[in-house]
């Protein structure tokens, strides 16, 4: 088994682990880092923005992280230097992954309590900021998850939304090296799809998987089949990415039953390729995915075991009774936040040096990082492990 085939393997296996690191994310030093840690603890997938310089620093994480295997087996991580899949996302249309918040400061009434800057999850609201030399949003570390618009007392936080251009797709495909590609859409968009699909299908032969993100709505399924039959057939695999309830995986664990709910959904809709969940999935979802017998049994038989037969690079011919796996997006980013941040800082008290500190140079905090991806990455490894 090659290291190319290792990520399709676990979704086969139905153990497949993926990192959202925000399709709107573009905090370079931060990508980087979860790149490399959650690579080290053995995610499949990492998901980024589709940015030129988010993608180059993702792939410096991966090449870190290979550099680091040796060490991480020493330390008891089963990460053996094969790299997971690198994919970014696009979308048709208005969605909320897809947007930035924004607002004046200087319009802000001096007594505001500022519940903003406390909210946001990704640390990306600050006012009178040393490290950040101003006063706003830190448009590179919104993710869009929005908390901040209704919490504001003045209601002046709005959000600047854009949408994948197509002709700019296949280029980008071409020229970074990507892995995989998802597209991010609803129902009624069908058109907008096709569009989009159409700059991407002559570059698909190079894609090892594409993955189809969609929110529940009336007439989801049927939808669902439209897109099957737009881009059938596809040469790598499929995933149907069920967002349950988008970017809120850290608020609690309320959040991941919807995304529980939309993944049986899809399971009993029996389309072909994967089914993947997202969207509010966080340390509660492998267990109740397991109460719930939704996730695969470990080794043996059947189509998803690794048989003389097993073919990684064929799409399944039709979803299982199971979960092929998860995608943790906010919980896993706030999860390192804490030891991201010390590196943050560490670099800024810096000042006599400009070059970027990165986490693999601080061997405390990059084996804390590991280690605490690990704590979630093992959640679902671990049905194939018993």
């Amino acid at each position: 088994m090659t290291d190319l085939f290792v990520p399709l393997q676990s979704l086969k296996q139905g153990d497949w682990f993926k990192l959202i690191c925000g399709a709107s994310f573009q905090h370079l030093p931060a990508v980087r880092s979860l790149t490399l840690a959650y690579t080290l603890a053995g995610a499949d997938c990492i998901d980024v923005a589709a940015d030129p310089a988010v993608i180059a620093a993702a792939q410096s994480g991966l090449q870190a992280a290979k550099s680091l295997a040796r060490d991480a087996q020493k330390r008891g991580f089963d990460y053996k230097g094969n790299l997971p899949f690198l994919m970014v996302s696009l979308n048709d249309g208005e969605d909320p992954h897809f947007r930035k918040a924004e607002f004046n400061p200087h319009e802000c009434p001096t007594d505001c309590p500022r519940p903003c800057e406390r909210i946001c999850p990704a640390q990306a609201i600050v006012f009178d900021s040393i490290k950040e030399d101003f006063s706003g949003v830190v448009s590179e570390k919104c993710y869009g998850c929005g908390r901040c618009i209704p919490i504001c007392p003045y209601g002046r936080i709005y959000t600047a939304s854009y949408v994948t251009t197509p002709e700019a797709i296949a280029p980008l495909v071409m020229s970074t090296g990507v892995d995989a590609v998802e597209i991010h859409t609803k129902v009624g968009r069908l058109a907008e799809f096709e569009q989009l699909w159409q700059a991407i299908s002559p570059w698909s032969d190079r894609l090892k998987l594409l993955a189809i993100s969609c929110p529940d709505g009336e007439g989801m399924i049927d939808y669902l089949k439209a897109l099957y039959d737009l881009i059938a057939p596809i040469k790598g695999a499929l995933i149907w990415q069920t967002d349950g309830r988008p970017m809120s995986g850290d608020i609690g664990d309320g959040t991941t039953i919807a995304a529980v709910k939309l993944g049986e959904k899809v399971l009993a809709a029996k389309l072909p390729g994967y089914v993947q969940l997202a969207g509010g999935t966080n340390r509660y979802t492998v267990a109740k995915l397991k109460a719930m017998g939704l996730l695969k049994e470990a080794e043996g038989e059947g189509a998803g075991g690794r048989g003389e037969n097993f073919s990684p690079l064929l799409p399944a011919p039709c979803s299982p009774a199971s979960i092929a796996g998860v995608a943790y997006g906010s919980y896993a980013r706030v999860l390192l936040s804490p030891i991201l941040e010390q590196l943050e800082n560490k670099e800024v008290s810096n000042t006599n040096v400009k070059a970027t500190v990165r986490l693999e140079e601080d061997e405390v905090l990059l084996w804390q990082a590991v280690e605490l991806a690990h704590s979630l990455v093992s959640q679902i490894k671990s049905q194939q492990e018993r």
